[in-house]
């Protein structure tokens, strides 16, 4: 199995990835990768969730973080976790996702132009194809640097 077979699979760099729920034996296949860190977007109750997520990215000698995020109401707050887990994580080869790839594209989106300083046409180039954000998301993607603290 390759992990190019993960929903909405997205190689972001050569140390970045995200896509959609993955499920066990494409957590396999994203550890055999070389992937360090899994983070996990979606919310324990989102379609295709695994109960038992942490244990089976842990179980494969990666790191698991899981920040919540619910897809109606996503915040600053949400942000600013995860730009910190980014930070700590920095230099890790990591994968993010979510249960369709939207909430880490927008959250991947912001990063690149918030913390990275990108142009919002370099920083969309994150963003999986075909999706258009509604008015939720099209507003939590104009926060600005003060709306998070940066």
């Amino acid at each position: 199995m390759s992990i190019k077979e993960t929903s909405n699979y997205k190689a972001v760099s050569e140390t970045l990835a995200s896509s959609g729920q993955p499920d066990e034996m494409q957590f396999k296949a994203i550890a055999e990768a070389g992937f360090e860190v899994v983070i996990n977007l979606a919310m324990p109750n989102s379609e295709n969730a695994i109960p038992e997520e942490g244990y089976i990215v842990t179980a494969r000698k990666m790191v698991y973080v899981h920040l919540p995020v619910p897809f109606d109401a996503p915040t600053a707050g949400h942000l600013r976790s995860f730009f910190a887990l980014m930070r700590a994580f920095e230099g890790k080869k990591c994968w993010v996702h979510c249960v369709v790839n939207k909430r880490v594209s927008a959250f991947l989106y912001q990063y690149f132009r918030l913390v990275h300083g990108m142009s919002s046409n370099e920083a969309g180039k994150v963003i999986i194809a075909g999706w258009q954000p509604d008015r939720v998301w099209r507003e939590f993607m104009a926060l600005e640097a003060k709306d998070v603290g940066l």
